[in-house]
């Protein structure tokens, strides 16, 4: 008897781990900074928060509604929902109090989200530009440009571009190839392959600048940028605010958007987009399609004054 109680306590452990694997170790530390603030909320007011209930779950977001986007409100019940999933915990989050209390929230204030500016061709040949003139650290001369082409040119979410490794990168005749072995729509690590040929003016080439980064700084293992996601917004945010932009339009995202925007006002097709990006469903890429169109397919275009 005692064995079996054993063989099932392993179990229940092995499933908890289970559960965790079941997400990038980036979405899980997510899910649990935004479970922290719901438990610390719940502590303060003498609140049930691990098993919680709807009603207090509702309480909370009506809390956060006060100074949060609702795009983050939803993200917090997801995660909340996740970490009493991983708990061995039920929540139901489609719960009426919690469903009716987000569309009055959404009626009060909205749900349009204020997105990053992407950066487009002419920003990054500006981007590149600021380098050369201003960054005076050679390591970070080579280092940044080449991260920003290929952040750029592959569409890369920035947890994909800071964990590129140098097994995962391969240069052919026709550019570069590289395996990415996970990301936040490929749960189950299945990977997949970007590639990118060589561009015709060297100086925008990120298959050149990537070749000239790993011969200077001799990479022959790991990972081929070494820095923190983070690390990639405030790159983008000091060089946009060198050449004059502002900073508090960009982040990490600008160069994925920009990549997606830029290559949607060229005419390329939306699955072709979805392959680079690694997107599952066009909503995100349509909307990207769209930016593109605003003045291309403007009405206004046919009136002449």
């Amino acid at each position: 008897m005692s064995d079996l109680i054993t063989d099932i306590k392993k179990l229940e452990l092995e499933t908890v781990k289970n559960l965790k694997n079941s997400k990038a170790i980036n979405t899980i530390k997510a899910y649990e900074s935004d479970f922290k603030d719901f438990s610390l909320f719940c502590i303060k007011n003498g609140l049930e928060y691990l098993p919680t209930e709807p009603k207090i779950l509702s309480i909370y977001i009506t809390h956060l509604s006060k100074y949060s986007k609702f795009s983050t409100l939803k993200r917090r019940i997801a995660s909340i929902k996740v970490i009493h999933k991983i708990k061995g915990h039920y929540l139901d989050s489609k719960h009426p109090i919690i469903m009716e209390n987000l569309l009055g929230i959404k009626r009060l204030k909205g749900s349009k989200q204020t997105a990053k500016k992407p950066i487009l061709i002419n920003d990054l040949k500006l981007l590149i530009k600021v380098i050369n003139e201003y960054e005076e650290n050679e390591l970070k001369k080579k280092r940044n440009k080449s991260l920003i082409l290929l952040g750029f040119a592959g569409g890369f979410r920035r947890s994909e571009l800071v964990n590129i490794e140098f097994d995962d990168v391969e240069f052919v005749s026709e550019g570069l190839k590289i395996f990415i072995k996970s990301s936040k729509t490929d749960q189950m690590g299945e990977g997949s392959i970007k590639a990118i040929p060589y561009f015709n003016n060297l100086e925008y080439c990120p298959v050149t600048k990537l070749k000239d980064w790993i011969k200077y700084r001799n990479i022959t293992g790991g990972k081929v940028f070494d820095i923190s996601d983070k690390l990639v917004s405030l790159i983008i945010k000091k060089y946009a605010t060198l050449a004059g932009l502002n900073p508090n339009k960009y982040s990490g995202h600008s160069l994925r958007s920009g990549f997606a925007t830029s290559a949607a006002d060229s005419g390329a097709e939306e699955r072709n987009i979805m392959a680079m990006t690694g997107h599952k469903t066009t909503q995100m890429v349509r909307r990207y399609i769209q930016e593109a169109n605003l003045f291309k397919n403007n009405a206004l275009n046919n009136i002449k004054l």
